[in-house]
This record gives structure tokens, sequence and C-alpha cells, in this order.
């Protein structure tokens, strides 16, 4: 039986807040971001999400006395540590990355209860697999097969005061960006990956772009670095697709958060928002 590529589409990107929840998910409702309330997984982990058109935000701790579990998950640092792919089929993809000799743990299956903007109980489920762990700088790289999509993208929860509609760019930050790119040139082939001329390797992800680049593109795009980084390859930075600038412009001042306003983006240094630098574009 032939064994397909994967291919790439950004599903979501996970944020690493560990213990700090509830700072979390304030910060960024007061960036503008309608939050999912609470939710708990079977695996013990617990979450907030930033639900967009075509892919979501979220925000990844855990509550207090819960810090033993899934404790591989709060080795990343604080900010930027998942870059997760779609698929239907996490078993044929984990056929595949077996076949390629980047395969991780096999696929799991776990789900969390979820209460429905009409007020109904449901669980939002979930199969999973992810690519090898040494081959992902400072966090996890995995595919995330939906079994309830509809407990995921509801309209309701998809309407934010930002006017943000997607993530439209997921930066990796490297000293050697080509050697960062590779295990995704592996994992969805050469072909997938293009050489950009300021050094970087872009990958393209459905409506986003996933993109590898030296720090002085990144610090140039996003105002700066995280204040711990120390030079090796890490998850970084996002851009979000706004409908409106001005909306951005407005829950930051709203919610007192510093920002940097260019001609036709607004950036929010990582300082501010747990490592993770944000970029708004309309």
């Amino acid at each position: 039986m032939a064994i397909s590529i994967p291919v790439p589409r950004l599903d979501h990107v996970v944020i690493n807040v560990a213990g700090e929840l509830d700072e979390a998910s304030a910060l960024f409702r007061r960036l503008g971001f309608q939050l999912t309330a609470r939710g708990h997984h079977s695996l013990g982990s617990s979450n907030h999400l930033a639900v967009f058109g075509d892919n979501y935000l979220e925000l990844l701790g855990f509550e207090e006395g819960r810090n033993n579990l899934r404790q591989d998950l709060w080795q990343s640092p604080i900010g930027l540590s998942g870059l997760v792919w779609k698929t239907d089929d996490a078993d044929a993809v984990w056929r595949y990355l077996e076949s390629q000799d980047i395969d991780g743990e096999q696929p799991a299956s776990f789900f969390r209860p979820v209460q429905l903007p009409d007020g109904s109980e449901d669980q939002a489920r979930f199969r999973t697999v992810r690519l090898r762990p040494a081959l992902v700088a400072n966090g996890r790289s995995f595919f995330c097969q939906h079994e309830t999509p509809y407990a995921v993208w509801q309209e309701a929860w998809q309407q934010h005061p930002n006017g943000v509609t997607d993530i439209i760019e997921f930066v990796v930050v490297a000293q050697d960006p080509a050697a960062a790119a590779q295990p995704y040139s592996r994992l969805f082939g050469a072909d997938k990956l293009t050489a950009c001329q300021e050094g970087a390797f872009v990958l393209k992800a459905g409506i986003a772009t996933v993109r590898f680049a030296a720090a002085e593109y990144v610090t140039q795009r996003f105002a700066g670095l995280p204040q711990d980084n120390d030079g090796s390859a890490r998850m970084v930075g996002l851009s979000l697709r706004t409908r409106d600038l001005r909306k951005v412009k407005a829950s930051l001042l709203l919610g007192n958060v510093p920002f940097h306003e260019e001609e036709a983006a607004i950036v929010v240094n990582a300082e501010h928002t747990f490592g993770v630098a944000l970029r708004f574009e309309q």
C-alpha cells in the first residue's frame, strides 16, 4: 500500500504558559482576543483557545497541583512551543513518519469536555501524532486529527475585538535557518521549502507561512527577540491577519499593552506576551 506524503497546513499553534494560565488568559484578552472557557484535557493539561477561521492559538498550561502531569510539555521555554499540522488520518501520518525514520510516539487519543455556545455539553476529541522530538527546536511539532471539529470551530468563538481572522505566519529564529528547516524538508519534501533573499526558508502551510529566519530578520520584523534568547533555534513569533488595524490599536490601548506601530502593521514585543512576539497585519 502506497504511503502518502502529508500536505503542510497549519492547524494551530501552542503557547506554553506553564502554571500561569490565569495571567496568560487575562493578558490575551487585553490583547483583544476572545478566549474559550478553560478546558481540561483528559491527559491532565488545561487550556484556552483563540479560534480563528482556518486555525487557532492555544494557551497551554496546568492548574495548581497538576504540574506532575505531562511533564514533557513544561520543559520548553515559556512562549511559542508547538507547531501543529492538520490531518484527517493520524494513523496514516504515523505510517509515513515511520517510513521516513522521523517518527516519535505512536498516535494518541484524548479529549476535553466543552460547553458549546448553545449551552449543550460535548467533547472535543483528538488524535495526535508527533514528529521525533530530537528534530524539533525548543518544542513540539505534531499532526492533529480533529474527530469533532465543530467542538472547536464555532462561529461565536471566532469574533475577536481586535478583528483577527487567522494566523498567517509562524516564525522560527535560528543561526542556521537551513538546518532548522531541514526536518520539515524531510517531512513534506524539499520542493515545499523556498529559499528567500534575506536568507530565510519558507514553507507554505495553507493560508499560513512557516518561516525559518536569522535573528536580524526576526528582530526587524518583530521589534526584538525574547530576552532569554540564547542563539539556539527557537519558535519565536506569529503574524496575524486582522480586519482592521484600528481595532488592534484600540484593543491594545484599552488593555494598556505596549506596542510598536508601523505603516502597515502593529507589533507587540515578545517581552510583553509570554515570550512570543505578535505582528498584526491587515
